[in-house]
C-alpha cells in the first residue's frame, strides 16, 4: 500500500503562493509511476487538476493550466505541486495519488488510493 504524505498546505491570501510535496510513508516509487494531484473543494468532488509521466510529461485541467506546475525529484521520490496566483477558488484538500495522464482530468483514476490530504485555504 502506497500510503501517500502530502504537506505544504496553508494559509495564504489572493494572489499568493504554495508548494506542496507528496511522499510515501512506505517507500512505494512515486519515480516509476505517473502520479497525479487532486483538489477538493468544500462541499464538492474530488477533481484531477495536475498530472505527471513517469518521463515528466505534464498535464493540467484548465482551472490551474499556467498557474501551477507539477514536478518530481526522483532522487527525493517526492512529487511536487507548485502554486502561483492563487484564488479564493483553489480552497480544499489538497491529494495525491497514482494514475494514469492521459486524456482529460476527469478521465484519471486514483489506483493508488487516498492519503489524507494536505489543507489550502486561500483568503483575504
Amino acid at each position: 500500500q502506497a500510503q501517500f504524505v502530502e504537506s505544504g498546505g496553508g494559509l495564504v491570501k489572493p494572489g499568493g503562493s504554495l508548494t506542496l510535496s507528496c511522499t510515501s510513508a512506505t517507500g512505494f516509487p512515486l519515480n516509476s509511476n505517473e502520479m497525479a494531484w487532486f483538489h477538493q473543494a468544500p462541499g464538492k468532488d474530488r477533481d484531477g487538476i495536475a498530472c505527471i509521466s513517469k518521463n515528466g510529461l505534464t498535464n493540467y485541467a484548465d482551472s490551474v493550466r499556467g498557474r501551477f506546475t507539477i514536478s518530481r525529484d526522483n532522487a527525493k521520490n517526492t512529487v511536487y505541486l507548485q502554486m502561483n496566483s492563487l484564488k479564493p477558488e483553489d480552497t480544499g484538500l489538497y491529494y495525491c495519488t497514482t494514475t494514469g495522464c492521459a486524456g482529460r482530468p476527469g478521465a484519471w483514476f486514483p489506483f493508488g488510493g487516498w492519503g489524507q490530504g494536505t489543507q489550502v485555504t486561500v483568503s483575504s
